[in-house]
């Protein structure tokens, strides 16, 4: 009896193209590789792969090739479905690893010329011998061919990366076969813009999902689901090889993604089929444009929410000194935002959008608040003096005050959020402040200090600390 593993002892036959459009289930990759300007395959990434093929049984027990698969396949989680055409004896990926693109073709029937158009040999490829080609004729005997000037697969789908060899058992006649596998190299974000529109910070936000495929495959007209959320994955590396990139054509989608559940996470399903040529990024919308309110703020941080084992008694612990002023923005998600790039633009007097800045998010609830850092504000600094300090150890007491002068170059008022954090010990008390704390929590104090345009503005306030004696 025939050992079902011993493939290439059995005659092989590739499959014909894809009988139908495929289905591809992309995850959601925060990372920057699948989406620069590259267009060699990576590991990276996570989708699965759903789509026919229409093989050509003869009776019996064959050998069935299936080429043109992703070079980043995932070699241990390919499911082939016959139906009631057959069964699966084994199956076996090659991909082209140290071999190049060719060794993606063994399995594959091959025809060989010389320089002068002769033919001089054809079969089936079996083996890569360094500049050796071992070909399987149909005597069924091996011969070598080193001095060539042209191959042609004749049965090829004509496409690089993976092939897989299915050994089966089937009725004679022509079966659907269905594919299933993973392969890393596809992957989706979010990529966001917002336009404020006027000085009471009201924006325009438009969301795109940036589809990336370096998968080492094309994908024409395929159908896409697009998974948000962070599932856990067990993945390899893969091949790497060169790839001409290649620009993008496809239709934009009839209507917008239709939202639903999966699981733990959400899905948005593409209305419409598009192409997703290898080493390309498309777009296409994930929600309506919106027009929503927003906060501009503009921050001046001091420290941390950290306690000390106990009470900080030195007076270096808090020294003098000042810094940047960040510029952020805030605004409620109107709908469940997946994770991904946000651009925040302004319209400059001259009527171009320009970029105030950039920023990754996290998946945002809808209805939750989406708080971005824009950058630096180049006309607002502030400077911090320490005011006060003393320490009464019988008394375990010890008070400390501070002065924060806030400046603004600008011809526009301002109003700064001073954010600090009295952190010599966890038990404290505001002893006083030049204004009203707007925010005053167990390790936080925020101050809301009015800057005028051209002018400057102070904050003093002063803490005072307490501790036990088991506390010492």
């Amino acid at each position: 009896m025939r050992h079902p593993l011993i493939f290439l002892a059995m005659t092989a036959i590739a499959s014909t193209a894809a009988a139908a459009d495929p289905a591809l289930t992309i995850y959601r990759n925060d990372g920057d590789a699948l989406f620069d300007s590259g267009n060699a395959p990576i590991a990276d990434g996570h989708s699965v792969v759903h789509e026919q093929r229409t093989l050509q049984l003869n009776g019996g027990r064959q050998t069935l090739v299936v080429g043109g698969l992703p070079a980043m396949l995932d070699t241990e989680a390919v499911a082939v479905d016959l139906g009631g055409a057959g069964r699966v004896l084994a199956q076996r990926v090659l991909s082209s690893g140290d071999g190049g693109a060719l060794a993606a073709h063994r399995g594959e029937r091959v025809r060989i010329s010389a320089g002068d158009g002769r033919v001089v040999a054809e079969g089936v490829l079996v083996a890569l011998d360094g500049g050796n080609l071992g070909v399987r004729g149909d005597d069924g005997q091996i011969r070598y061919v080193r001095d060539y000037a042209s191959l042609t697969f004749p049965d090829s789908s004509g496409l690089p990366g993976s092939t897989l060899q299915v050994a089966v058992d089937g009725k004679p006649g022509n079966a659907t076969a269905s594919l299933t596998y993973p392969t890393s190299g596809l992957g989706w974000r979010a990529a966001y813009s917002a336009l404020l529109l006027d000085d009471g910070c009201k924006l325009r936000l438009d969301a795109l999902a940036s589809i990336a495929n370096r998968s080492g495959r094309d994908f024409p007209n395929a159908r896409l689901k697009l998974i948000a959320g962070a599932p856990n994955f067990a993945k390899g590396g893969g091949p790497r090889m060169d790839y001409m990139a290649k620009t993008m054509a496809a239709a934009a989608p009839a209507s917008l993604p239709e939202q639903s559940s999966l699981g733990d996470y959400r899905a948005y399903a593409i209305d419409g089929n598009l192409d997703l040529p290898d080493a390309s990024v498309t777009q296409v919308p994930l929600y309506s444009t919106r027009e929503l309110a927003c906060e501009r703020r503009w921050l001046f941080e001091n420290g941390s929410a950290w306690f000390p084992p106990k009470p900080l008694l030195v007076p270096e612990a808090s020294a003098d000194g000042g810094g940047p002023v960040s510029s952020q923005l805030r605004f409620a998600a109107p709908e469940n935002l997946p994770s991904g790039n946000l651009r925040v633009l302004t319209r400059d007097k001259d009527g171009r959008n320009e970029l105030l800045g950039e920023n990754r998010i996290g998946d945002v609830p809808k209805g939750r608040d989406v708080n971005v850092a824009l950058g630096i504000a180049f006309d607002l600094s502030a400077t911090r003096e320490r005011t006060a300090f003393s320490v009464d150890k019988g008394a375990r007491e010890m008070n400390e005050g501070f002065r924060i002068v806030l400046t603004n170059a600008g011809d526009t008022a301002r109003t700064v959020t001073v954010r600090e954090h009295p952190n010599r010990w966890r038990a404290w008390t505001l002893a006083s402040s030049s204004q009203k704390p707007d925010v005053q929590t167990p390790d936080t104090l925020e101050f809301r200090v009015a800057v005028p345009a051209g002018g400057k503005a102070n904050l003093d306030y002063a803490v005072s600390y307490r501790w036990t004696p088991a506390e010492d």
